[in-house]
């Protein structure tokens, strides 16, 4: 069984998308726009016909960071993505990989707090990108590998 978060950037799935590769390499795997889906009289489902979204949005991605695959959508494009009540965790292998992490997904964010040595790990922080998903990133105390 996998859990895996599946994030609606309501209409700024694209930029969040470019924003990930150059921030934490992440890979898309798969990529699917509204365009790209049946008409709903073909499908038998309803809420991606012509008019109702823009063609260009995302309807679905796949998005792999390090080991961990990660869903995206535009969803329905409302323009305020609202991201509340968890956060995506980075464990990085080393502090100054953190330290890389911490400031390229904070570029254009805001940190919740600072990067720094714990009682509980060697580095951490919180951050809230530019897109309003929160983060941590941390480095264990000890190496799991």
């Amino acid at each position: 069984m996998q859990v895996q978060p599946y994030l609606f950037f309501d209409g700024r799935c694209e930029e969040a998308l470019d924003f990930y590769q150059a921030a934490l390499g992440a890979e898309i795997t798969m990529l699917m726009r509204y365009k790209d889906a049946p008409p709903p009289e073909s499908s038998g489902q309803q809420g991606c016909g012509p008019g109702q979204v823009d063609p260009e949005k995302i309807m679905h991605a796949n998005v792999q960071i390090g080991e961990t695959q990660i869903m995206a959508s535009d969803g329905m494009n409302g323009g305020k993505p609202d991201f509340k009540g968890f956060s995506l965790s980075i464990t990085a292998p080393s502090e100054k990989e953190a330290d890389r992490i911490f400031a390229a997904i904070g570029q254009g964010g805001t940190v919740q707090m600072a990067l720094d040595t714990t009682f509980f790990a060697r580095r951490f922080g919180m951050v809230t990108d530019r897109f309003g998903v929160s983060w941590m990133v941390i480095v264990p105390l000890i190496d799991i590998g």
